[in-house]
């Protein structure tokens, strides 16, 4: 995302800030920094219809709108963002309040302006999609005998780019059927890949399977770069790790990236941080360790009486917080990514298109590793009484007690 011109009161937050999303991922970056009631100013195609006394002619008008967001769609797939609204400017052509739906295209400007000011997560997030170094990518095929998955692995998304599925004959006594059944399924997914990643510049690419899949396929991939008449193939060879995964499923890469072999070599990403800081997290409930809490008010409260700063303390907070259409739940959370930083502990913003972000969705949006230990914080929560403003985002919220919340999500993911 390239920044053309940004007007922005770094004290009030008012002001407006002019982009251009270069590439797929910069959609992502736009569907996260656009909220309900923002002015957004682009291009558009209105279709405008003309009526005189003896005939009636319509056309398309391309103009500049300028909108008050009220939804917005993201096609994660496609990555086209198409946001809709109540047009905030009148002009010639359109009505003041009339609706209409602004399709944010790659290479064209767009003017986002904040309804309650750019406050500090809104500048945070700027700051990323501007930031032309933070866009760590990986490719990972997730597979087992007849099945894979090709993934886009970004800072913010796992993204499944094909799913091949293929029949495989029973292996027989004397017969080479299944063999060449497996030869053909790994030259489909070695075609499919092709298609997808660049070999000009190739990512890492990250293969895992139960059994021995992962590693045939590696060797399969090797033969090709030995063999065969693409010589740009012999760059991706050492870029290859491979992993052990309990399935071909895409819900198996989540354990796959927390693997010391994978973390390893990608330890300087964004996406690998924040699925250790989840799986660090997860292991401490097991061990009923009071310094890992979860929830919104619980999480809330920790940070209030300063259990969440400097030495350890780690606020894990889902981005779709930060698109209630409510402005005071916004504020309410921003409020407490603030708090967290003025401490001095670490704030983690975790994307919903994430698997580490799915995970924290579960627990309610919102985790926290706290500095200190802390009995029975759920008990004063419920002496608060009351309904999490969140309930609506998560559906029911899990039973009161860590006790209880925990077995329930163990009864939903299996830990």
């Amino acid at each position: 995302m390239k920044l053309i011109k940004q007007n922005i009161e770094r004290k009030t937050g008012a002001g407006s800030a002019t982009l251009l999303p270069e590439e797929p991922e910069d959609m992502w970056h736009a569907y996260n920094l656009i909220r309900p009631t923002d002015l957004l100013r682009a291009s558009a195609v209105r279709k405008v219809i003309t009526e005189t006394v003896s005939s009636r002619s319509s056309e398309r008008v391309h103009m500049n709108l300028t909108i008050r967001v009220t939804k917005l769609d993201f096609d994660s797939q496609a990555g086209q963002l198409h946001v809709s609204g109540q047009v905030a400017e009148e002009n010639k052509h359109v009505k003041l309040g009339s609706f209409h739906t602004l399709d944010l295209e790659l290479h064209r400007n767009f003017t986002l302006e904040k309804a309650d000011g750019w406050d500090s997560v809104a500048l945070d997030t700027l700051k990323e999609a501007i930031d032309q170094d933070a866009k760590a990518q990986l490719w990972a095929v997730v597979m087992q005998e007849g099945l894979a998955n090709i993934c886009l692995i970004t800072e913010h998304q796992t993204i499944l780019r094909q799913r091949i599925e293929v029949n495989l004959p029973k292996k027989r006594a004397g017969s080479s059927d299944h063999d060449k059944a497996v030869q053909r399924f790994y030259q489909t997914t070695f075609d499919s890949l092709l298609r997808q990643i660049d070999l000009a510049d190739p990512k890492p690419l990250l293969l895992a399977s139960p059994g021995f899949t992962a590693s045939s396929f590696q060797q399969f991939i090797k033969t090709q770069a030995a063999t065969g008449t693409n010589k740009q193939l012999q760059q991706l060879v050492p870029k290859i790790t491979v992993a052990h995964s309990a399935s071909g499923h895409l819900h198996s890469l989540s354990e796959v990236l927390s693997s010391p072999a994978v973390t390893s070599k990608l330890s300087d990403t964004k996406f690998a941080r924040e699925t250790q800081l989840m799986e660090r997290f997860f292991e401490m409930m097991r061990q009923d360790d009071q310094r890992a809490w979860y929830g919104p008010k619980e999480c809330e409260l920790a940070v209030e009486r300063g259990a969440v700063g400097k030495g350890g303390g780690v606020l894990m907070i889902s981005n779709s917080l930060f698109r209630s259409q409510d402005i005071q739940t916004r504020k309410r959370w921003v409020k407490v990514v603030d708090d967290v930083k003025e401490e001095g502990g670490e704030v983690r913003v975790l994307s919903s298109m994430h698997e580490s972000g799915k995970k924290l969705e579960g627990l309610g949006g919102i985790a926290a590793i706290l500095t200190y230990p802390i009995e029975d914080l759920d008990e004063a929560v419920d002496d608060d009484g009351g309904q999490d403003l969140e309930d609506d985002i998560n559906g029911q919220e899990p039973a009161n007690g860590i006790e209880g919340r925990r077995g329930a999500y163990e009864e939903e993911i299996e830990i």
